[in-house]
């Protein structure tokens, strides 16, 4: 198995553009690449493309038809039909969608793929993590599922324990639809509470299937406001425990960068210095708990495309190449023109937002029963604990 991370990535891919009014703007695709090679971090990793994701590849999650609604509407906009969530103001058509939905599908597979098969034991896709859209419906900016394509990959290749992790600030309901009946997958989303933003989907009470499968659903739903020793309270108090007890094959993990307190469409006050924690716990927990060290890293949400998603995830990739990138590190002036040159905004001048170290209070150390952070989490594990057989 190669000792170095694969990092996945295609040009092409900020062709995934919903047009200029639109949150998910692709240059936060390009201006986290270009700050990936600022930092020379392309040394630590090897940099690979892959095709895009074919129809066989598509069905193991997304029906035909809505497979070939995508196509109609990619290849002409106007017949983008609305009954498949096409054509709709987060989810405007647009001419090629099809090919570089799917090409972001097929990284994200190649990456699955890859660790494996043992060419690597992680790699990182941040241009994927599209966790919304449904076997026959987009939603919330994502055409095809690429996290659920590439667990189902995975399964495909005889993987028989998959846990998925999401910290995104929105719930991870695609992924969690698509193995919702299916005991091999295990699919913990940390988000801001369905009472106060999208898709409203993520209770507690959501623990999965029938049968074998329940318990296979882990949703923890944070409260509006939250900052980081809440976020990472909440997070350590859940995750450990249940990678522990599943002792996945593969780790897959969601990086949404769209719980920072900079974040437009949400609620919650995460410091990057928080997301780079969690990012190292992911790394850690891997190492621990998953056959191999098994770990792929995808992107996610993210609309503060200059300040916060470019650094995020340059911290994602260092981290999974083992090359991290220092919190003190001062951002290279070179990107920081890019940035002004691409959008004329002045671009951060630090990894970090000054908050380094992160410090947080373990569950172990006491439960406070009026907390509302401390409710949420109790409630998670009250949810799905005894389903797996944990104390709660």
């Amino acid at each position: 198995m190669s000792g170095r991370a694969l990092l996945m990535w295609d040009d092409a891919v900020t062709g995934y553009d919903f047009g200029p009014n639109h949150p998910m703007d692709p240059v936060r695709l390009a201006l986290t690449r270009g700050l990936v090679r600022a930092f020379e971090l392309d040394r630590a990793v090897d940099v690979v493309a892959a095709k895009p994701a074919g129809d066989s590849t598509l069905r193991l999650v997304h029906r035909q038809d809505y497979v070939d609604a995508v196509r109609a509407a990619s290849a002409d906009p106007s017949r983008a039909d609305g009954a498949y969530g096409l054509g709709t103001l987060d989810v405007p058509a647009f001419a090629g969608m099809h090919e570089v939905s799917a090409l972001i599908a097929g990284l994200s597979v190649g990456a699955a793929e890859a660790v494996w098969r043992g060419e690597a034991r992680r790699a990182v896709n941040f241009s994927g993590g599209l966790h919304h859209a449904m076997p026959g419906a987009a939603a919330g900016f994502c055409v095809y599922n690429d996290a659920s394509l590439a667990i189902a990959r995975l399964l495909e290749l005889g993987a028989e324990r998959v846990a998925y992790l999401d910290v995104d600030v929105h719930h991870g309901d695609g992924v969690q639809a698509a193995f919702w009946d299916d005991p091999r997958v295990l699919t913990v989303s940390l988000h801001e509470h369905p009472r106060t933003l999208f898709p409203g989907t993520g209770w507690p009470e959501e623990t999965g299937g029938d049968g074998p499968a329940e318990g296979g659903a882990v949703n923890l739903a944070l409260p509006a406001g939250t900052g980081d020793a809440g976020w990472l309270r909440a997070f350590h108090a859940v995750v450990p425990e249940l990678l522990a007890d599943f002792r996945p094959q593969v780790l897959v993990t969601q990086h949404g960068a769209d719980t920072h307190f900079e974040d437009p469409l949400a609620h919650l006050a995460v410091s990057l210095d928080a997301q780079r924690a969690v990012q190292l716990a992911c790394r850690a927990l891997a190492e621990e708990y998953v056959e191999g060290g098994r770990w792929v890293a995808l992107g996610g949400g993210g609309y503060a495309v200059v300040d916060v998603v470019p650094r995020s995830w340059t911290h994602l990739v260092g981290i999974a190449a083992g090359a991290d990138v220092a919190p003190t590190a001062d951002v290279p002036e070179d990107w920081r023109s890019q940035v002004y040159a691409r959008t004329r905004q002045p671009g951060p001048r630090r990894m970090t937002d000054g908050r380094w170290p992160v410090t947080w209070r373990s569950w172990e150390d006491g439960y406070d029963p009026v907390d509302r952070l401390d409710q949420a989490v109790l409630a998670t594990r009250r949810a799905v604990f005894p389903l797996r057989g944990l104390l709660a």
